[in-house]
């Protein structure tokens, strides 16, 4: 990562200050009292407001700071570290709203959305309904086209930010168009007539309090031709190809939030008692602790990988960042109901030192869920698995090592590159190309042996799935939505969990990081993905487990991040 961006992370950390003091504006007490209130928390909103956060969503070619999605991923996590209402409800919101334009806008329609957020005003989007199925409630919009542009009309009661904005992204049903029924229109609010748009009232929500979850109601509003995004009948075609944008960075966000859920639970455990004992004698505390740190690595390299492929492989990053939407929330949330056990009643606080806990807990199903939800991500995997199955796995050169390599520099961001399908899957060639390195290794100085065992059970876990899947045709509707399919598009999500933790171990041996280039975390990593996975294992890697421990523990008295980076925390 370039000195520039490490140096933006960095300060944005510092001018928010330490979580943990209570006189801090920007700290727990203050965020924890915005949240209880249901209001924006002012303070961290004015330090947004002084780093121009909304540069980081607009592309360098439209004056932005916009230019490797992995390192947006990693500037979010200081916002979403203390709050997601924060980084959800300021910024992250109008980036969803804006990739359809930056994706298949005009110059004009990329720079009217770049003045509004480089202004420091909101975007919010207002998405059509797939079939209702995860829909808050069944509204959608229409714009029916007239001569002098189209007349909008419907209504919608959530949508994020939508009393807050200033331009509006609506997928509006057009009618039939070659076979496609809805379409994107980028709006001005200023410009609109008056009158025709009026916010509707505010939707009180369980996570993200602070968010301002509202709606919109649109009569009769004649918007001109010039607000259509693509072509007549895109906009389901738009939605997916954004979705392959916005999907690669939900790990960093559900990530940062679980972050915070160590840190709170770690001191839980650490503290002492009267009688000199604490917590972390049990056994099963120290499991917990050392469980929830690997998930949030190994949702980290889930993020890398999907972020990274964006750049390095847009023709085969579709599978990657679905998986990585889909399989890190789902391994987070199982952390944080560890973690609850572990904190007991204080998993209910709603002040105190340990209340964060309890707003992560309510805050990450939402975070995690988007437009599509975890259904829709293993939806978007399975037509791809019997083409793998077939042309793909066990038969493709593996990824290229700067996929893993998570400080290294990237092509430029090209948002017209990736594909809806992939043509291949390098990522689970890396899983076979370790397991082959691992078996082959002469360096006896490390003890390998039960990283080299879980690889080549993972190896084979990809075997099955290629036997499994080569005889399903990728047409076969029936047979890709059945319960099966579905169960099998998790083992293969946990699949590629484990080939991007084994390759981002690879490329990190030679690195400075001592932790990063012990085999131990990656060992212990997989020895709990292949728990889940229910494969045969070998004796439990005690010692790499306890590496893995004392690695929580430095970071928590050394302030320092639960993730592959380890950042300075303020």
């Amino acid at each position: 990562m370039s000195a520039p961006a490490q140096d933006r992370i960095d300060r944005l950390e510092n001018a928010f200050g330490p979580l943990d003091d209570p006189g801090n504006p920007c700290g727990q007490d203050a965020l924890l009292a915005a949240d209880s209130a249901g209001r924006a928390p002012a303070a961290a909103e004015a330090v947004l407001d002084s780093f121009a956060f909304d540069a980081e969503f607009v592309p360098e070619r439209h004056g932005g700071r916009l230019a490797r999605m992995d390192v947006l991923g990693r500037v979010l996590r200081p916002v979403f570290r203390r709050d997601a209402s924060l980084g959800f409800g300021y910024g992250l919101n109008c980036f969803f709203a804006a990739v359809p334009v930056w994706t298949g806008g005009t110059d004009e329609q990329c720079a009217l959305a770049a003045r509004l957020l480089l202004g420091g005003r909101r975007i919010a989007v207002a998405r059509h309904e797939v079939a209702h199925g995860n829909a808050f409630v069944r509204e959608e919009f229409a714009a029916e086209p007239v001569a002098d542009g189209f007349r909008l009309h419907g209504s919608k009661s959530v949508i994020a930010n939508a009393a807050r904005s200033a331009g509006l992204v609506v997928f509006a049903r057009t009618g039939e168009t070659r076979g496609r029924t809805h379409s994107v229109l980028l709006l001005d609010r200023d410009r609109l007539p008056a009158g025709r748009v009026r916010n509707l009232g505010r939707r009180a929500t369980n996570g993200m309090r602070s968010t301002d979850f509202s709606g919109l109601s649109i009569t009769d509003c004649t918007v001109p031709h010039e607000a259509l995004v693509g072509a007549l009948g895109d906009g389901y075609e738009l939605s997916l190809r954004s979705s392959l944008v916005i999907r690669g960075l939900i790990p960093s966000i559900v990530l940062s939030g679980a972050d915070t859920a160590l840190r709170t639970v770690a001191h839980f455990a650490t503290r002492r008692r009267a009688d000199g004992r604490s917590s972390l004698d049990v056994r099963h505390v120290r499991d917990v602790l050392t469980g929830a740190f690997l998930d949030l690595l190994l949702g980290d390299c889930l993020a890398a990988v999907a972020t990274r492929a964006l750049h390095l492989l847009p023709r085969q990053m579709s599978a990657y960042a679905a998986a990585a939407a889909y399989q890190a929330p789902k391994l987070l949330a199982e952390s944080m109901d560890e973690m609850s056990a572990v904190l007991g009643k204080a998993t209910f606080a709603e002040a105190g030192a340990y209340a964060m806990f309890q707003k992560q807990l309510r805050d990450l199903p939402v975070t995690s869920l988007g437009h599509a939800g975890s259904a829709g991500r293993q939806v978007s995997l399975l037509p791809q698995l019997p083409y793998f199955a077939r042309n793909a796995w066990f038969a493709d050169p593996e990824a290229p090592a700067e996929l893993f390599r998570i400080d290294d520099g990237l092509p430029p961001l090209d948002l017209s590159q990736p594909a809806l399908l992939g043509d291949g899957d390098p990522l689970a060639a890396t899983l076979v190309a370790c397991t082959d390195r691992l078996e082959g290794a002469a360096d006896a100085s490390r003890d390998d042996g039960t990283l080299r065992f879980l690889a080549r059970a993972f190896t084979s876990e990809l075997a099955d799935l290629r036997k499994a899947f080569t005889d399903v045709a990728p047409d076969d509707r029936k047979a890709l939505a059945s319960p099966h399919a579905f169960g099998l598009a998790d083992r293969y999500s946990l699949v590629l969990t484990a080939a991007a933790c084994l390759g981002v171990w690879h490329e990190q041996r030679a690195g400075t990081d001592a932790f990063l280039a012990d085999p131990a975390w990656a060992t212990a990593a997989l020895y709990r993905l292949g728990r889940r996975l229910g494969l045969p294992l070998p004796d439990r890697p005690a010692a790499d487990e306890e590496r893995v421990l004392a690695e929580v523990l430095a970071r928590l008295h050394g302030r320092r991040s639960y993730d592959l980076y380890g950042s300075a925390l303020a």
